[in-house]
């Protein structure tokens, strides 16, 4: 059976924003969102394309107002907005290890999600430096080059990507090659987005 969120799309946004207000924090939620409907494609998994999308969109629910509570906070959030447990879940386990989020990624979009994280933001620091400024003609070597350098990125967790592309059973190229390809899908809509959006 596919999963699917208890939440339309729009609710969920408003759920999104009655805790997030940073651009920074909105930006990132819609990359998310982005790169995770990419991989629902991408993975035959089109069915569950809405699902996986609103998990990127909520994933740091509770990142802004409750950092100390990452993935913990989250659980009350959501049910208090109305999300099944598939979505609870889902966005909880990306804190797995790191924040005492007691759920393990075990489902293909879980260990995406945990994986992919991380390296958007990376990838994104990357692009910026670039006279594009975009992902569009970022390639892998790049990114690597990046990866490699501790200092670049410094808050991006390496070790992360590293067991999330384990746990997928991919090598860091191949996760590295299609995060890139994910976050040049979403790019234009995110950045027109970005331009109009008002915290208030």
């Amino acid at each position: 059976m596919a999963l699917e969120s208890s939440l339309s799309r729009e609710e969920a946004w408003n759920l999104l924003r009655s805790y997030n207000k940073d651009p920074f924090h909105i930006q990132h939620a819609l990359t998310l969102e982005g790169v995770m409907a990419w991989y629902a494609q991408e993975m035959g998994n089109s069915d569950e394309r809405d699902f996986w999308a609103i998990v990127g969109l909520l994933h740091d629910i509770d990142f802004e107002m409750y950092p100390e509570e990452h993935c913990l906070k989250a659980r009350s959030l959501l049910e208090a907005g109305g999300a099944n447990e598939a979505l609870i879940r889902a966005v909880c386990s990306h804190g797995w290890g790191l924040t005492g989020a007691a759920e393990k990624p075990e489902h293909p979009m879980e260990k995406v999600l945990f994986a992919a994280d991380e390296l958007t933001g990376l990838i994104w620091a990357a692009a910026i430096i670039r006279p594009s400024k975009s992902v569009m003609d970022m390639e892998l070597k790049s990114v690597k080059k990046k990866f490699k350098t501790p200092s670049f990125a410094a808050g991006c967790n390496r070790d992360v990507v590293q067991k999330g592309a384990d746990d997928l059973g991919w090598d860091l190229d191949d996760l590295i090659t299609k995060t890139i390809l994910a976050m040049r899908s979403c790019e234009a809509g995110v950045n027109d987005f970005m331009a109009a959006y008002s915290p208030e």
